[in-house]
């Protein structure tokens, strides 16, 4: 499969493409508008070959994107505070499916992750489309999912730092129009529209469900690859099967709230004399 510029090679049915034949040093307008809609085609590309990505080219190919984010607690490339490290020996393992950020009112559109050192074998990443996740539930659940939001947070090791927002429990992505599943694992707290026991029911299913192998694609790294994905659609997950280093430098782009139906519900009130559990807030170290 060829587009009009370069090489396109899907790597799943799911989603992911690889992309031959882009210098992202050399990037013209026509090019990134090429890039863009593969990008919204298959949720992650894969640009490989960019071992002379330099920092200031990578922020430069964030901002084509939109505005780009000042990581608020991840170490930074130095001279270049755009970039964060994402080094497995500095707490960069994130064994666990996400979203990235979304304890955020304005969680990211997309990150752009250069790997720069990889392990000579392991050190994979998988990621899921949740437009298919949404699609592939029974049209009872999703009218219930359509009418429901989930509170997402964080509170980072036993620093001060926290955050947390509200989201619809689908979401329309802003550019496609497309309905996708938007909770996960790492950062769902709960449902509040419902008690908690059923909360932490059906979160436990939709977190289970999407990460079916049949909405997955996974990449093996090669140094100097740059992955792109559209944060308002997937979940990552980073393999951890491997002891040698494996380093990375990111920048993330921020992005806006996310839209869905309106909430058919008011939030669950305990009736007196019944105590409702608090909120389940994460705590990660070095997230």
């Amino acid at each position: 499969m060829s587009g009009p510029m370069f090489d396109v090679r899907p790597i799943s049915g799911a989603l992911g493409a690889e992309i031959h034949g882009v210098r992202l040093t050399e990037l013209t307008d026509e090019v990134f508008a090429e890039l863009k809609r593969l990008l919204l085609t298959y949720q992650v590309i894969f640009i490989v070959g960019q071992d002379d990505l330099t920092p200031a080219a990578h922020v430069d190919f964030g901002r084509r994107f939109g505005e780009v984010e000042l990581h608020p607690y991840l170490p930074r490339l130095d001279g270049q505070p755009e970039i964060v490290i994402i080094d497995s020996e500095r707490g960069g393992k994130v064994d666990v499916w996400h979203t990235d950020m979304t304890f955020h009112a304005n969680p990211p559109l997309c990150s752009i992750l250069h790997l720069v050192k990889c392990p000579s074998t392991g050190g994979d990443t998988m990621w899921s489309n949740q437009y298919l996740v949404y699609e592939r539930l029974s049209a009872p659940m999703r009218d219930l999912l359509d009418g429901l939001t989930a509170v997402h947070a964080i509170r980072i090791g036993g620093s001060d730092f926290a955050s947390r927002a509200e989201h619809p429990v689908v979401r329309v992505h802003p550019e496609t129009g497309r309905r996708s599943l938007y909770v996960n694992r790492l950062f769902t707290s709960h449902i509040p529209q419902l008690t908690r026991n059923e909360s932490d029911a059906l979160l436990q299913y939709l977190f289970e469900f999407s990460e079916g192998p049949q909405f997955v694609c996974r990449y093996r790294w090669r140094p100097g690859d740059v992955a792109v994905w559209d944060n308002r659609v997937t979940q990552h997950y980073a393999v951890n099967d491997y002891d040698e280093p494996r380093r990375g430098q990111r920048v993330t782009v921020l992005g806006d709230a996310p839209a869905g139906g309106e909430p058919r519900w008011e939030h669950y009130q305990a009736p007196p004399g019944q105590r409702y559990w608090p909120a389940r807030v994460n705590a990660v170290e070095n997230y």
